[in-house]
């Protein structure tokens, strides 16, 4: 079967599953391609990987647009996503509402589960907020880092540690059996990221691209997004 081939941030990856069905009734492909951390799929798009759609932060698509990687016109945002807690589901979750709590919430879990720290949203801001609570050495070898959210929350899930704790997007917290969303990071450490869609100026199918923009971020699906942890 042909598919629409994507690069795509792993905030996205639940939602673009949920849509897999409506989109290959309306258009008859499938969809293929990869997740992860937002740099590397920005930087394959760069190196010529084949795509079709990308679904990366606002920022990003603004420079592939001015690079001629992607179409202008076509760009439209999917929804805003905020970095938050996890925990195992068998575990209790954290009330974090303060810097202060934060703080000491990272200070007594024995293992941190995070995205790559240079190249995706999540991780990056991860390591900034570490700076930040003046904890960044002091939790540097409790941090698990793995190359996108999606692992990281894996990870997690399966972890043997007594007090396990993981940061990542809320959309890949969502969609991850086994772990549940912990709540987001408290004001002065908080991250919300707008993710936007575009068709590539290369793509093979760009009409079929145009369409799981239109589902993306069609007032039909709303609740869908919703559900996945997008925001407005």
């Amino acid at each position: 079967m042909t598919s629409l081939n994507i690069l795509s941030g792993g905030a996205a990856q639940g939602l673009v599953r949920g849509l897999s069905e409506p989109f290959k009734a309306q258009t008859g492909l499938g969809i293929d391609g990869e997740f992860g951390a937002v740099g590397v799929m920005a930087d394959k798009l760069r190196a010529g990987t084949a795509a079709d759609l990308v679904i990366l932060t606002q920022a990003l698509l603004a420079k592939l647009a001015e690079g001629n990687l992607v179409t202008p016109s076509s760009i439209a945002d999917v929804g805003r996503v905020e970095t938050a807690l996890a925990v195992r589901s068998r575990d209790p979750k954290v009330t974090v509402k303060t810097e202060t709590d934060l703080r000491e919430v990272l200070r007594s879990a024995d293992a941190i589960f995070v995205p790559d720290i240079k190249a995706s949203t999540a991780g990056q801001h991860v390591a900034k907020v570490l700076d930040q609570l003046g904890i960044a050495y002091e939790v540097a070898s409790r941090l698990k880092i793995f190359p996108n959210g999606a692992a990281a929350m894996r990870e997690l899930a399966s972890s043997t540690a007594t007090r396990p704790i993981g940061c990542t997007q809320a959309t890949e917290i969502i969609a991850t059996d086994g772990i549940a969303l912990s709540g987001a990071l408290p004001p002065g450490c908080e991250l919300v990221t707008m993710y936007t869609a575009g068709v590539t100026t290369r793509a093979a199918h760009p009409q079929e691209a145009a369409a799981l923009i239109a589902l993306l971020t069609g007032a039909d699906h709303k609740e869908l997004r919703q559900r996945a942890g997008f925001t407005g």
